[in-house]
C-alpha cells in the first residue's frame, strides 16, 4: 500500500452501511465480552460447588481489585483507542502511531505500580472492601495471586481496545477470549484435580491474562494494520500522555466512582445483612453472585458500545456526522432490546439463576431472589449509559461521559446507599439501585440527544460548504 493510498479498513469505516458495520465490529466484541465475563460465573460456580458460600463472598470482596484493574485499562486503552481512531480519521498517522506506542509503555508501567501497591497493602485493602474475619481465610490468598496478575490484566485489556481501533475486531476478541477460555478450562482442573483450593481459581485467572498479553504482543509486532510502530513512538511524550488522559481520564474516574459505590454497597450489605435473618456472608455472597450474572448479560451491551467506538471516532474525525448520528441511534436500539431481554430473564427466572451456584442454604436462594426483584428492577434502561458514555468518549468529549457516571454513582447511588438503609434497613440498600438507575437514564438520554442535534447542525454546515 502506498503512503497516501487509503487503507481498505478505513474505507470500510467511511462507506459501509452502519448496521453491517456495527455487526462487523460489535459482534466479535460482544462475544469476547460475554465469554470473558463468563469466567466470573465459572469461578463462582466452581467455588460454590467445591468450597462454599463463604468462599463466594470472599471472591466478591476481592472484586474491587479487578474493578480497579479495569479502570486503569480503560484509562489507557479507551483513551488511546479513541485518540487513535480520531487521528486516523484526520489522516494524521504520526500522531496515531505515537498514541499507540505511549499506550504500550503506560500500560506496563501503571500495571506494575498497581501490583506492588496491592501486594503491600493487601490486608487493609480487603477489610476496606468489606471483608469479615470468616472471609479473610479465602479472600487473602485469592487476592494476593490476583494482585500479581494485575500488570497482565491491564496490558491485555488496554491493547484489546487499540487492536479493535486498528481495524481488527476479531483479533481484539481473540486476545480477550483466549484468557477467558483458558480460565474456564483450568478452573476445575486446578480446583478438583490438583486440589489447589481457591488459590487454583486465582491462578487460572492470572495465567489466562498472561496468555492474552502474549497474543497482544504478537499483534503489535506482526499484524498492525493502520500504522507501523517505530522505536521513537515508545518515548513518552507529555502532549500524547495528556491527550490519552483527557479522553481516558473520565472513563477511569467513572470506574473509580463505580468501585467506590461497589465498596460502599458491600459494606452496607455487611452491616445491615448482619442485622437480618440472612447474616453478612449470605447477603454478600448472594448479591455478588447475582451481580456476576448481571455482568455476563450486561457484557453484551458493553461489547456493543466498544464495537461502535471505531465507527464513532473515525467518522467524527472525517466529519461524517450523519454516520455518527446513525451509528449512535442504531446502537441505542440494539442495546435497549438486549436490556429488555436481560430484565425479563432476571425477573422471570431468579431461582433458577441462583441455582447455578450450588449453594445448599435456602437463605442464599431467598435473598438472591429478593436482590433480583428489587436491586435489578430497572435493568431494562441499563443500555443508555454505557453506549452514550462511549459515544461521547469516541468523539473526544469524554468529560460528558464522566458527568453522567458522576450523576448515577456519586450524586444518586452512593448517597442513597448511605441514607435509605437508616430508614428501610437491608431493603434500603437494595432500593438505592433502581432509584438511581431510573433518574440517571433520563439524564443520559437528554445529554445524548442534545449532542445528536448539535452534530446534525454541523452536518448541515459541512454540506453547505460542498460545491
Amino acid at each position: 500500500m502506498k503512503p497516501n493510498e487509503p487503507n481498505p479498513r478505513q474505507n470500510l469505516l467511511a462507506t459501509a452501511p452502519i448496521p453491517k458495520l456495527i455487526g462487523t465490529f460489535a459482534l466479535p466484541a460482544i462475544i469476547s465480552q460475554v465469554v470473558n465475563s463468563m469466567h466470573n460465573i465459572v469461578d463462582q460456580t466452581f467455588i460454590g460447588w467445591g468450597i462454599g458460600d463463604v468462599a463466594i463472598a470472599a471472591t466478591n470482596i476481592a472484586f474491587p481489585l479487578a474493578s480497579l484493574t479495569t479502570a486503569l485499562a480503560c484509562l489507557i486503552g479507551m483513551g488511546s483507542a479513541s485518540g487513535y481512531s480520531i487521528f486516523l480519521g484526520k489522516k494524521d498517522t504520526d500522531s496515531a502511531r505515537k498514541n499507540l506506542g505511549n499506550a504500550v509503555v503506560l500500560s506496563v508501567a501503571l500495571g506494575c505500580l498497581m501490583a506492588v501497591l496491592a501486594v503491600v497493602f493487601l490486608e487493609p485493602m480487603l477489610y476496606l472492601f468489606g471483608a469479615t474475619e470468616a472471609m479473610m481465610v479465602y479472600a487473602k490468598p485469592y487476592a494476593l495471586i490476583i494482585a500479581l496478575g494485575v500488570p497482565f490484566g491491564i496490558f491485555s485489556t488496554s491493547m484489546a481496545h487499540l487492536i479493535r481501533s486498528d481495524g481488527s475486531p476479531r483479533f481484539s476478541s481473540a486476545v480477550l477470549l483466549s484468557g477467558a477460555i483458558f480460565n474456564m478450562v483450568f478452573d476445575p482442573i486446578f480446583l478438583f484435580v490438583f486440589h489447589m483450593g481457591i488459590q487454583g481459581v486465582a491462578l487460572a485467572t492470572v495465567l489466562g491474562q498472561v496468555l492474552s498479553s502474549g497474543l497482544a504482543v504478537y499483534y503489535l509486532v506482526k499484524k498492525l494494520q493502520m500504522v507501523r510502530l517505530e522505536r521513537g513512538d515508545f518515548r513518552l511524550a507529555p502532549a500524547t500522555i495528556q491527550g490519552i488522559g483527557a479522553l481516558g481520564g473520565p472513563i477511569f474516574f467513572n470506574h473509580i466512582i463505580m468501585t467506590a459505590a461497589q465498596i460502599i454497597l458491600m459494606n452496607m450489605l455487611r452491616t445491615y445483612g448482619a442485622q437480618s435473618v440472612y447474616g453478612s456472608e449470605i447477603v454478600i455472597a448472594g448479591a455478588g453472585a447475582m451481580g456476576k450474572v448481571m455482568i455476563v448479560l450486561f457484557s453484551c451491551i458493553i461489547g456493543l458500545a466498544l464495537g461502535c467506538q471505531p465507527i464513532f471516532g473515525f467518522n467524527y474525525g472525517s466529519r461524517n456526522y450523519d454516520r455518527v448520528i446513525q451509528a449512535y441511534k442504531t446502537a441505542l436500539r440494539y442495546g435497549t432490546a438486549v436490556a429488555v431481554f436481560m430484565f425479563l430473564v432476571m425477573q422471570l427466572f431468579p431461582r433458577q439463576i441462583a441455582g447455578l451456584f450450588g449453594s445448599s442454604d435456602p437463605l442464599f436462594y431467598d435473598f438472591s431472589t429478593h436482590y433480583i426483584r428489587i436491586y435489578l428492577l430497572m435493568t431494562f434502561v441499563n443500555a443508555f449509559q454505557p453506549i452514550t458514555s462511549n459515544f461521547f468518549t469516541s468523539i473526544g468529549k469524554a468529560q460528558l461521559g464522566f458527568w453522567m457516571a458522576l450523576i448515577r454513582q456519586g450524586v444518586l447511588l452512593i448517597p442513597m446507599l448511605l441514607i435509605l438503609p437508616r430508614f428501610l434497613g437491608l431493603d434500603g440498600v437494595l432500593w438505592a439501585g433502581p432509584l438511581s438507575d431510573g433518574v440517571a437514564a433520563i439524564v443520559v438520554l437528554s445529554l445524548g440527544f442534545r449532542e445528536v442535534r448539535r452534530l446534525a447542525r454541523r452536518q448541515q454546515e459541512e454540506e453547505a460548504k460542498r460545491p
